[in-house]
Formats: C-alpha cells, sequence, structure tokens
C-alpha cells in the first residue's frame, strides 16, 4: 500500500490518504461508498486489471487505511482528497468511477476542478443530485430516515452494520445474493472506519446538495443503478442525474439492490469494459 500527503487547507494538519495502483492501461479510479473501503472494489480490480486498465481505489479518510481524522468530511475536503491522489500519480485521460457516496467527489470534482485529467466518467448507485427531502426537494428521502440511522450508529454501531449490510445486498427471507461469509466481511471492512468519520460522512451524503454541480459534468458519462435499491432510491438518484448530465448514458439493472458491485459483478464489469475501452 501506499500513501498521498497533502497538508489540509482548513485545518492545517497532514491528511495521508491510502491507495493501491495496479495494472497497466487506461487509468481508472475507483471511488468506495459508504461505509466501506477501497476493498470492495475487488471484483473489478481482479477483473480488469491487466486487460488494458490501470485500475487505481483509495480509501476515503477515516476509512480503510487512511487517516482518520476528526474533522473534514465534507465533500469539498474529500474532493480536495481525490484530487491529491490524480496530482500525486500524474495521470491522464481518467475514468473516475465513483459508488454511491462517490458518486458526491465525482460530480464536485468538476465543479470544483473543472475535470482536470478526467476524460469519463461512470456514476454506480450515486446519491446524486440530492438525497434529502426539502420544500425545494419534495421527492427526496425524509430526514427521519437520516435521523433514524445517525441514532442506531450512535447506539450499537456494528449491530447498525449487520442491518445495514443486508439493505444493502437486498438480503431477505426468500432472497439471498451473497453469502453469510461476506456480509460479516462487508461489516468487517465498515467497522475498521472510524465512528467520527462514518457518521460525518452519513451526514454529508444525506444532505449535500449537488444539484448546481451536475451541469459541470462535461465529459461521457455512464450512469448505472438497480431498480430494487432500497439505500439510494433510483427515482431520487440516477434518474434525475441522467436529466442533469448532457451526455450521458443510463442502464437500469432490473431487480437490482444497492450492492450490484458484488450481485451484479459480472455484468458490472463488462459494461466498464465496454464504457472505458
Amino acid at each position: 500500500m501506499k500513501f498521498v500527503k497533502r497538508i489540509d487547507a482548513e485545518t492545517r494538519k497532514e491528511i495521508e490518504i491510502c491507495y493501491q495502483d495496479l495494472g497497466e492501461g487506461t487509468p481508472v479510479v475507483f471511488i468506495h461508498g459508504w461505509p466501506s473501503s477501497k476493498e470492495m472494489w475487488e471484483h473489478q480490480v481482479t477483473e480488469l486489471a491487466g486487460q488494458g486498465m490501470r485500475c487505481i481505489t483509495y480509501d476515503r479518510r477515516g476509512f480503510g487505511m487512511s487517516c482518520k481524522p476528526w474533522n473534514g468530511y465534507d465533500y469539498d475536503s474529500l474532493t480536495d482528497d481525490l484530487k491529491a491522489v490524480l496530482d500525486e500519480l500524474d495521470v491522464q485521460d481518467v475514468t473516475l468511477v465513483g459508488f454511491s457516496m462517490g458518486g458526491g467527489e465525482v460530480v464536485r470534482y468538476f465543479s470544483r476542478y473543472g475535470g482536470a485529467r478526467v476524460s469519463k466518467v461512470v456514476l454506480v448507485s450515486s446519491v446524486t443530485p440530492f438525497m434529502l427531502k426539502t420544500n425545494d426537494n419534495p421527492e427526496g428521502v425524509d430526514k427521519s430516515v437520516f435521523d433514524g440511522m445517525m441514532d442506531q450508529m450512535k447506539e450499537d454501531r456494528i449491530d447498525f452494520l449487520e442491518t445495514f449490510g443486508k439493505q444493502f445486498f437486498g438480503v431477505n427471507m426468500l432472497n439471498h445474493p451473497v453469502s453469510e461469509p461476506y456480509l460479516e466481511y462487508f461489516r468487517m471492512l465498515a467497522s475498521v472506519a472510524s465512528p467520527r468519520a462514518t457518521q460525518q460522512c452519513a451526514v454529508s451524503f444525506s444532505g449535500t446538495d449537488f444539484r448546481q454541480d451536475m451541469g459541470a459534468v462535461n465529459v461521457p458519462t455512464l450512469i448505472i443503478h438497480g431498480d430494487a435499491d432500497q439505500t439510494v432510491p433510483i427515482e431520487v438518484s440516477s434518474q434525475r442525474s441522467a436529466k442533469m448530465i448532457s451526455n450521458n448514458k443510463f442502464v437500469v439493472y432490473e431487480g437490482a439492490p444497492h450492492g450490484l458491485f458484488v450481485t451484479e459483478k459480472d455484468r458490472l464489469n463488462k459494461d466498464l469494459r465496454e464504457f472505458i475501452l
């Protein structure tokens, strides 16, 4: 593992971002979802690295092996970390792949940095453009839902992660798209994150309004979402993103849950390969 180090503009403290760089060819930077880490991309990296793609993954601050500061979980700070990774590796013609919360960093990178170095975008189960129900966003998710999640995290974070993981992958009495050991693995990856980061990033992805950022995305974009996603409902997210990004292809995975990077891994890998190369 390697680390990108930078000084945070607000706190003036050093931030260390852990990353992995595998394969050769077209650079692809994968941005993980909440509350996991870069390891969530194992099926994509294992399959695509060496098939004409250079797969770069990194842990968001507060998660995985990256540093875990007390503050700095707003999207501007998180996007500055993404820029630091791109600058450190000095990559060009990058495809940014943002899953769930990671879609926020992708679109904020375009509004904040003009999409420098980036030639394509993939949004997978993304939280964009705006999750929270407000007076001017009546189709959003009611604040009580996120408040309930916060209460559960504060009461028993590990138990919350176990329950959340089942919803994440669409596990129920009749449907078991992932194994019990994988659910335990997902919980383990998420448990490594700091409690503070887990809570503050939930505040960020639920309450950040990206509607003004969306128009800045000016490169070919692939939008993928499952229509059985109970974590980030497609109606308040990707269906709307597809209307706000000018040059996009919107693909709906019928019956797929939020965590389709596992449940639909073969189809996702095929779609990524065809779009990127």
